[in-house]
């Protein structure tokens, strides 16, 4: 008889066995769970003097807002912030054991600051070690002894260094702001501006992203986190009062207008029922 069921080995790299007995299982009926959607809009910017991170501010749950505020860029090391996208759970456990990683890294080479390459490596080794299971992304940014760096990890463990970068699911829409007004040697306002620019165009465009645009600077011997550096979407001031007496009903604008009007024809019908 098949074997349909799970097989745990010691091999290396990524196992397909399961492929098998997935379809095993839908075949026969099984009805697998529904996948829950998550949005978000990050992006990473190289200029002239290191890294400018941006990400929006909201969490969702499916269709529904839950958060307006949210924090999605996080502190690994003085010299190293990573924004993440993804599942907030599975993206929590992996900022605490970054942390972790990289401060045991620094304390055990008896370095001021660690390499930028360093945490990439040990990230993209956990997201590969569990095959695509942690549903998260990072954009990793930061400032070492060879300048500023910027990494983009995916969950399945591959990785890439780039001078900019996108992710979520606002990337495809933020990457066009990048495509078209990128350059070499940016200003800091002018890199802050593009990745602002580029958070409010994913924000716009894409339902799973909205509320603030949050920005985190990092330099040679510094880092700045600034948030709600741009609101989008501020609600309206209240031009009525809203505190109305039971039995009545507030109005603006009070007009009466008398309207002649000429019965030209009357007819009863009676109707079966």
């Amino acid at each position: 008889m098949q074997n349909t069921y799970a097989v745990v080995d010691d091999e290396r790299g990524f196992s397909f066995r399961n492929c098998r007995r997935n379809q095993n299982l839908i075949s026969s009926g099984f009805k697998p769970p529904n996948v829950t959607k998550t949005g978000t809009t990050i992006c990473g910017v190289i200029y002239k003097d290191g890294v400018v991170l941006g990400c929006d501010t909201r969490t969702t749950n499916g269709h529904i807002v839950w958060e307006k505020c949210c924090e999605k860029i996080y502190k690994i090391q003085e010299n190293i912030h990573v924004a993440g996208a993804g599942t907030a759970a599975d993206m929590d456990a992996m900022v605490k054991l970054m942390r972790a990683n990289a401060e045991f890294h620094r304390l055990n080479t008896n370095r001021k600051i660690i390499p930028v390459s360093y945490l990439k490596t040990i990230t993209s080794r956990m997201f590969f070690r569990y095959g695509g299971a942690i549903s998260c992304h990072f954009i990793i940014g930061g400032f070492d002894h060879k300048g500023p760096h910027i990494f983009i990890v995916h969950k399945e463990g591959s990785s890439m260094k780039l001078p900019y970068a996108t992710m979520g699911s606002g990337g495809y829409i933020a990457m066009s702001i990048f495509e078209s007004r990128w350059k070499p040697d940016l200003e800091e306002h002018e890199a802050k501006e593009l990745v602002a620019d580029a958070i409010t165009a994913g924000i716009v465009n894409d339902l799973g992203s909205g509320s603030n645009v949050d920005l985190c600077i990092i330099k040679k011997n510094s880092s700045e986190k600034i948030y709600a550096y741009r609101k989008i979407g501020v609600s309206g001031i209240k031009v009525l009062d809203y505190n109305i007496r039971r039995g009545t009903t507030g109005v603006d604008l009070k007009a009466i207008k008398k309207i002649d009007v000429d019965i030209i024809e009357e007819k009863v019908v009676k109707m079966n029922i």
